[in-house]
């Protein structure tokens, strides 16, 4: 019993010391900052615009939009992000500071085709993703398509189904804002086509009263951070990369998907974010998940950044405890390990 137990302390003190010895592996990564800016090539020609800023491990940030590009992110809610992770901002194909395909070719098979070579190209093993809005649309299309590059994924006040937010939410919203009483017939004709009645409606509304349906600010300053960015120099370019919105591929119903998700998920809704729903949380299953819920609308990064804050230290948090249970199954601890 004594040289049983003796075993089981031999065991134990040596998966501490590994896990000691890759915690300091991580410290040192940590303290490496990165802060560079990237042309890579396409195997199709297109020239993407990466920047790499931050310190930690990689995460390649997905914008939403479509057609935003990834400056919005990088200035008003970077500096958070660059704390906990090398940062890889991508301006997808035909966005912003990023070439046009010469066949078209914006296919959502052909997006995560982009990530990877991206990835490839950097020479990063695994990495973290983290959406935004429409964003997710294309991280758990990239989930789909290459497992086996996802090391974490975070979803930022993303979509999973294009269809249901818009005709649950965001339309709703929008139909609100401009007054029942006005807002164009074939926009409130629910036998009309989605992206009939949006187009519709879109007629009706200007900056300011488009932004009500992301947010719950109704104050100047804010709507002037969010326009200062959103129509910055290097935002400017995103006609062809809105082209997306009208092809199939990116209208399916990606929800059931997620509960194929095995690696650790950060789900995070504004409680007054209209434009994808806030109660878009019920109809995803992962199941490693921190889902929270925060007094903001489509931007917690700069509505709520101490809410948005405590979800990354929270999803941290979960990280690291999957992490450790893996290695101590891996190593065969486990027993003992609960035994002491």
């Amino acid at each position: 019993m004594i040289q049983n137990n003796s075993g089981r302390l031999q065991i134990y003190n040596k998966m501490m010391k590994q896990i000691f010895l890759i915690i300091t592996m991580a410290l040192c990564l940590v303290s490496c900052s990165s802060d560079r800016e990237y042309h890579i090539t396409t195997s199709d020609g297109v020239v993407l615009y990466v920047h790499v800023k931050g310190r930690g491990e990689p995460c390649l940030y997905l914008h939403g939009g479509p057609g935003s590009g990834s400056t919005w992110m990088k200035e008003m809610g970077g500096r958070d992000l660059e704390k906990r992770y090398r940062m890889v901002y991508l301006d997808q194909r035909g966005v912003c500071r990023s070439s046009e395909p010469s066949d078209d070719n914006f296919s959502l098979s052909r997006q995560t085709l982009d990530f990877e070579e991206v990835r490839k190209t950097l020479h990063i093993d695994e990495w973290y993703l983290l959406g935004h809005s429409f964003g997710g649309i294309l991280e758990i299309a990239y989930w789909r398509d290459y497992p086996e590059s996802i090391k974490g994924m975070m979803f930022e006040d993303c979509t999973l189904s294009m269809e249901d937010c818009f005709r649950d939410s965001w339309l709703p919203a929008a139909i609100e804002i401009v007054g029942e009483d006005i807002a164009s017939p074939v926009a409130k004709d629910t036998t009309v086509p989605v992206l009939e009645r949006m187009a519709a409606i879109q007629q009706q509304l200007d900056n300011n009263t488009r932004a009500l349906i992301f947010t719950c600010q109704e104050n100047k300053q804010f709507s002037d951070t969010l326009n200062s960015w959103t129509f910055h120099k290097d935002c400017i370019n995103h006609e062809k990369g809105e082209t997306v919105i009208g092809i199939d591929d990116y209208w399916e119903d990606f929800r059931p998907l997620s509960s194929t998700v095995t690696v650790p998920v950060l789900y995070f809704v504004g409680k007054y974010d209209r434009a994808v729903g806030p109660e878009s949380y019920k109809d995803v299953h992962f199941p490693n998940a921190v889902i929270k819920s925060g007094n903001c609308g489509h931007f917690p990064f700069l509505e709520s950044p101490e809410e948005w804050n405590e979800a990354l230290d929270e999803y941290q948090e979960l990280c690291d405890r999957l992490r450790t249970t893996a290695f101590a199954l891996s190593s065969g601890c486990v027993h003992s390990f609960y035994n002491y």
